[in-house]
């Protein structure tokens, strides 16, 4: 059970920032699964694998004046029947948590979240199928904890946060393409900042001061990234439903690591989880290092209380930079999100900011097979986060990432919809080793990802819910292809008794390299749940 103790810690924690105080209403499900599966190959050259899986997990929320949260954790035991190639993970955990608490009520509050799912290692090699196995998987846990404060004093509005996150990752291998990369291994980060601002009124225009500084501390290579910033705006109503928006600042960020240690031959050192030993006695190497001014300009229309648009231009990290989003809840049922962004980011920074970006009251995922938190999470009237980009690859550089995604969620009578699209551009910083010695240069990672989620209640009794989802990554190294995942699945659930349900699920599954052969997968489950 790699990684049990620490993911149920940072579960707990989460669940604990949403505690009861004060809570209207409290909803606590643990529960044992058994399930019989049964894989079988349709296109390529895997065996058919049947196992059977027992599993224990709780999905839990609460709701109150003080408090929200929802958690949902599930621990998996896989006992496979014969013996074949088609290798399935022994011992897996699949959890997400986010939640709120005021411990001070309209001044101070507690937020926290957590996530344990399994990622791809690199934008190489295959890609996660419904069983969660691949030959370029890991798992990956990861939560973040801190208060934030907000209130106003005389005039001005005050506000400051402080965040400490921790990712980490375990088992798998190197990817498809037959060398290693510097892969993920942990990561600890700490953010901080401030602002203080008026809005029009007092006087014809809005303005804001802001500062903030985030540290990062990776390895292997002991990779470190530090940032500061300071920045000033204004915000001119030139309508009542239009406003300009300008800014400038100042910011100081940089990247140093470890130099890799190397054999009399020049190749760099490997150790036995497939990443490179550090030469301690090699002064750091600097992969990135900025200090200059960034500044922006903008619009903000806002036609009603449920549409927002923003939209901004300007250059960063001194280069063109576009950020932008837009919400607009349709009803109180419905919602549609988009968001631009444009930023230097790191895989474990990427995971604690989807956390963060997450509602503290979703929609568990789960549909028979597809037991991860990998994809799009869904929240009431569009609100929602997609961890599909953060996971595209568990690479320790950071990158230049550049993107957008889009969300729409809706609940009409017995149905329920998710729908979720994303794409990302990573250029990383500095050279990216590969294991015979070869540094490459400016390599950049992209990704596609898409998703849909339906539920749909029968009656009192029993539901269907379903999953659609497709990927593509290109790893923009040399000798490695892109690669298309999709899938799609069904589940068919029925409550026998108060407690005790049955399900059975039929899943479809297919990867396909360039200039190699597609492979696709059926598969089949039966099980049954007894809730406590």
């Amino acid at each position: 059970m790699l990684g049990g103790r620490k993911t149920g810690a940072i579960l707990v924690a989460a669940w604990l920032a949403a505690g009861p105080a004060g809570a209207e209403r409290v909803r606590i499900a643990p529960y044992l699964e058994a399930q019989q599966v049964l894989d079988v190959p349709l296109a390529g050259d895997r065996d058919m694998v049947t196992f059977t899986a027992l599993a224990a997990g709780v999905d839990a929320s609460v709701t109150g004046r003080r408090a929200e949260g929802t958690i949902s954790y599930r621990y998996e035991r896989r006992i496979r029947w014969g013996g074949g190639d088609g290798a399935v993970p022994g011992d897996t955990h699949s959890g997400l948590a986010r939640g709120s608490v005021a411990l001070v009520p309209d001044l101070l509050t507690l937020d926290a979240g957590a996530i344990a799912t399994r990622t791809r290692i690199d934008a190489r090699g295959g890609g996660i199928d419904f069983l969660g196995r691949g030959d370029n998987v890991a798992s990956v846990y990861g939560g973040y904890i801190g208060p934030s404060l907000s209130t106003r004093v005389g005039g001005l509005d005050v506000m400051a946060h402080y965040r400490f996150g921790h990712v980490r990752t375990g088992d798998g291998g190197a990817g498809g393409g037959g060398f290693a990369l510097n892969r993920y291994d942990r990561s600890t980060t700490h953010d901080v900042g401030g602002s203080v601002g008026m809005k029009p009124g007092t006087l014809p225009f809005g303005w804001t001061l802001s500062t903030g500084y985030s540290r990062e501390e990776a390895r292997p290579l002991a990779q470190r990234y530090e940032n500061a910033f300071a920045r000033g705006e204004v915000l001119v109503p030139v309508a009542p439903t239009l406003a300009l928006t300008a800014g400038v600042g100042v910011e100081d960020i940089r990247l140093s690591q470890q130099a890799v240690r190397r054999t009399a031959a020049g190749a760099p050192v490997i150790d036995a989880r497939g990443g490179y030993v550090a030469d301690q006695a090699a002064p750091r190497v600097i992969a990135y290092d900025f200090n200059g001014l960034f500044y922006d300009a903008g619009v903000v229309w806002r036609p009603s209380r449920r549409t927002t648009l923003v939209a901004t231009v300007g250059r960063k990290y001194g280069q063109f930079a576009a950020t932008g989003s837009f919400v607009h809840q349709i009803d109180s049922r419905s919602g549609f999100t988009i968001g631009i962004y444009n930023g230097i980011d790191s895989f474990g920074r990427s995971i604690g900011n989807s956390l963060v970006a997450l509602p503290t009251q979703f929609s568990v995922p789960r549909t028979g097979l597809t037991n991860r938190f990998d994809g799009c999470v869904f929240g009431d009237r569009g609100t929602g986060s997609c961890f599909g980009t953060a996971l595209q690859s568990a690479s320790t550089s950071n990158f230049r990432s550049r993107g957008g995604n889009a969300l729409y969620s809706t609940r009409a009578g017995r149905t329920t919809l998710g729908l979720g699209i994303g794409y990302d551009e990573r250029r990383y910083l500095g050279s990216v080793l590969i294991a015979n010695g070869v540094s490459v240069a400016h390599v950049t990672d992209r990704s596609v990802t898409a998703q849909a989620n339906a539920a749909f209640a029968i009656d009192e009794r029993s539901g269907l819910s379903s999953q659609i989802f497709f990927g593509w990554y290109d790893s923009g190294l040399p000798d490695a292809g892109g690669v298309t995942t999709g899938g799609a699945s069904g589940t068919y659930t029925r409550r026998l008794t108060d407690r005790l349900s049955g399900n059975a699920t039929v899943a479809v599954y297919a990867v396909g390299v360039e200039e190699d052969d597609t492979d696709v997968s059926g598969q089949l489950l039966l099980g049954a749940r007894y809730q406590f």
